[in-house]
């Protein structure tokens, strides 16, 4: 396992759309594996394949309910909203609001290829719904106001 470097805000790589995975094998599990590690280092609660150069249609959180792996994300329903402050490993120092829904219900393969069908509330829900915006080359900056900065 490996950690690997997190791409910033600026790099074009963060505004292009991530293609399927195809086929989940040994450098899927590896990327899987390195994602976990890396975002452990940087303290996160979640990381998008795309934030560490590879443009996949993967990402992981760790929340408070677990640390889960999302393969192929489709968000199929969402219900409510939440508005509240984001950050992101991609964008360091800085903060914005940012509303999302309250719930979101997410259908995604495990890393054994199985599909799952997930409901997510309050920060998980938000914590996918920003990992999947990485997904589509949306960064939560796009979408914040009260956008500022540390000091």
């Amino acid at each position: 396992m490996a950690i690997r470097k997190i791409i910033q805000l600026g790099d074009e790589t963060l505004r292009k759309r991530s293609f399927e995975v195809n086929q989940i094998d040994a450098k899927v599990i590896q990327l899987l594996d390195d994602m976990k590690d890396t975002l452990y280092k940087a303290k996160g609660a979640g990381l998008a394949a795309v934030q560490v150069g590879m443009l996949k249609r993967i990402f992981v959180v760790d929340v408070e309910e677990g640390y889960f792996e999302f393969i192929n994300p489709e968000i199929i329903s969402t219900k409510g909203e939440q508005y509240g402050v984001e950050g992101c490993l991609s964008v360091k120092g800085k903060w914005g609001d940012v509303k999302r829904p309250k719930e979101v219900t997410v259908k995604a393969l495990d890393r054994n290829g199985k599909s799952f069908t997930i409901k997510a509330k309050d920060f998980f829900a938000k914590a996918i719904c920003h990992e999947y915006d990485h997904l589509n080359g949306i960064v939560y900056v796009d979408k914040a106001d009260n956008l500022r900065s540390e000091n």
